[in-house]
């Protein structure tokens, strides 16, 4: 399979899984949500008047799905990450429709890293370079992984391009470390690798070439230092690879026999059901890890979990749709999906912008 299909795929699995979380999204009585939608969901749903996202139709994108669509669309027009083209699109063509609260404006909800931008540029008249909050969500992941597509072949050209996508919402260092390190994972299975025990052991290898920007404290097979071993060099600003040692864990405990989490949507329960980073990121891990070549299973485990299902969807959809290419995502999600040609040129055309590094 070529970088253009895993990259295509990503990008679209991810957008998939936004479209699958607006109907129930953020329930986190899970009876309510199998009253309001049975048993197990199985595709688009609408949601219900008086919950988030209210008045948009099955298949269509929330905000996230919207400004992820941005990037997208500003990276293939530029060819490339254009970082002023893409604050240009959000201060016009996004913010004008925002008014600072939560259920408003595109996709009928703003996230709190958007909220707190959009005060930092429109009320307080700051720059791009002060707007970021402390939000400890998954937005900038959301987005950003159409960096990690474009850049598949560049590992430290993703850092650099996430990182700094990034910090325009989200200016916590540890958060940018995680949003960063699941970018650099999803770059590794676009280029073809598996999310595997020994993805992280590929990972430490590049930060140990210097190609990504981790401080690497132990040797070999996280050995501690011996005694008189030099400091190792900074290869960049994040303190801890610890985030690229995640998904490598999640994929051990996916595949040891001896650890059960059945059925696989309880994962949410496992690892936490609220919308922090640090509960999304192991759920979609292990998620990608259990169901590498099944896109269907996968997203549907993601979202039956409840919870912030929504982000579940997008990361663990762009994890498995970069391991098994556009054709290996039914096709009947593609046909639900509002604007999914056009989406889905629009993807190819990043893939193949990848494919020609």
């Amino acid at each position: 399979m070529s970088i253009t299909d895993h990259a295509a795929g990503a990008v679209m699995g991810a957008l998939i899984g936004d479209a699958l979380g607006v109907g129930p999204h953020w329930y986190y009585d899970l009876d309510e949500m199998r009253r309001d939608y049975g048993d197990w969901i199985t595709g688009y749903t609408e949601p219900k008047p008086h919950r988030y996202h209210a008045g948009l139709k099955a298949g269509q994108l929330s905000q996230a799905g919207i400004i992820t669509t941005m990037l997208l669309r500003s990276t293939v027009e530029n060819g490339g990450y254009d970082e002023t083209d893409f604050c240009r699109r959000l201060d016009e063509e996004l913010f004008p429709q925002l008014d600072g609260t939560p259920v408003n404006g595109p996709g009928g909800y703003t996230s709190q890293s958007i909220r707190e931008a959009w005060r930092r540029r429109v009320e307080q008249k700051k720059s791009w370079k002060d707007a970021g909050g402390h939000a400890d969500t998954t937005e900038a992941a959301e987005r950003a992984l159409v960096l990690a597509a474009r850049y598949a072949r560049t590992p430290a050209k993703v850092a650099e391009a996430v990182s700094a996508n990034c910090l325009l919402t989200q200016a916590d260092e540890a958060i940018v470390a995680m949003t960063t390190a699941y970018c650099c994972v999803l770059a590794l299975l676009v280029g073809g690798e598996e999310l595997d025990p020994l993805l992280s052991d590929k990972l430490m290898d590049l930060v140990k070439a210097g190609d990504l920007p981790f401080h690497a404290v132990t040797s070999a097979n996280l050995g501690p230092p011996k005694p008189g071993d030099p400091d190792p060099p900074r290869a960049g600003r994040f303190s801890s690879p610890d985030a690229l040692l995640t998904p490598s864990y999640m994929a051990e405990a996916a595949l040891d026999p001896t650890i059960k989490i059945e059925p696989a949507w309880k994962v949410s329960l496992v690892y936490g059901m609220p919308c922090a980073i640090y509960h999304q990121l192991p759920a979609a891990y292990y998620l990608a890890a259990r169901f590498p070549d099944d896109f269907e299973s996968a997203v549907l485990h993601a979202l039956n979990g409840g919870g912030q299902n929504q982000a579940r969807c997008i990361l663990t959809g762009a994890l498995v749709g970069a391991r098994v290419g556009l054709a290996g995502i039914p096709q009947r999600f593609f046909d639900g999906l509002e604007n999914s040609s056009e989406l889905t040129a629009l993807a190819r055309q990043l893939g193949e912008h990848a494919e020609s590094r």
